[in-house]
């Protein structure tokens, strides 16, 4: 009895409306029509192709299952329609899927180049700047030498000036010492030849007076 209650219920949940957020598939190669009712006739509303997503709204027991497209609601055999996308528009799907990833692919691989050669030219930057920069230090070391070399230079040539200086104070000096010298010893042999002369003129004086004195 629980056995038959069971099936029973099965039965009608599947011949009665399913929710409206379930979604089937034309599966045939043809456009399918969709009708106004449960029949075949003058009953077209429109047609879809293959692959068309609809909004399954409730299916029955002789095989129709009403269906919602955009705006536009009515009825379709139900097997025409499939839970699944057909293989058919998933193969078209993949490809176009394949295609777009090929192409972004390609375009990936194109912009990799173009890095890897702007990685490459940057290395050559960076290398080159590196070899700037050491001579840049050499250069910078060189003109820190040459003017440390300098200062030690002008500070010989100030010693060398002082040095001048007071060679020629000293020598000014000394030839102010000769000329005293020659002044004194000029003035000395003045007076010497001073003395000379009054001795000289005394004894001329006196002697003969002595040689007169005698001969008296």
């Amino acid at each position: 009895m629980n056995k038959y209650i069971s099936t029973l219920l099965i039965l009608i949940l599947l011949t009665f409306k399913v929710s409206a957020e379930s979604f089937v598939y034309i599966t045939d190669q043809l456009d399918i029509p969709i009708r106004s009712d449960q029949s075949f006739g003058q009953n077209i509303i429109r047609l879809l192709p293959s692959g068309t997503e609809l909004s399954l709204l409730q299916s029955t027991e002789d095989g129709w299952a009403q269906v919602q497209f955009d705006d536009t609601i009515g009825w379709i055999k139900s097997f025409y329609i499939s839970n699944e996308p057909p293989a058919r528009e998933e193969l078209k799907k993949l490809t176009r899927t394949y295609n777009a990833n090929k192409l972004l692919l390609s375009k990936l691989t194109s912009e990799k180049e173009v890095l890897e050669t702007e990685l490459l030219t940057l290395k050559q930057e960076n290398t080159d700047l590196v070899i700037q920069s050491s001579k840049s230090k050499a250069e910078k070391e060189h003109i820190e030498q040459i003017y440390q070399d300098a200062l030690k230079l002008e500070h010989e040539n100030e010693k060398h000036i002082q040095e001048k200086l007071q060679l020629k104070t000293e020598l000014q000096l000394a030839e102010n010492n000769t000329q005293i010298q020659k002044d004194t010893s000029s003035r000395n042999w003045f007076i010497v030849g001073a003395i000379v002369l009054f001795f000289g003129m005394i004894i001329g004086f006196i002697i003969p007076g002595l040689f007169n004195r005698r001969r008296y």
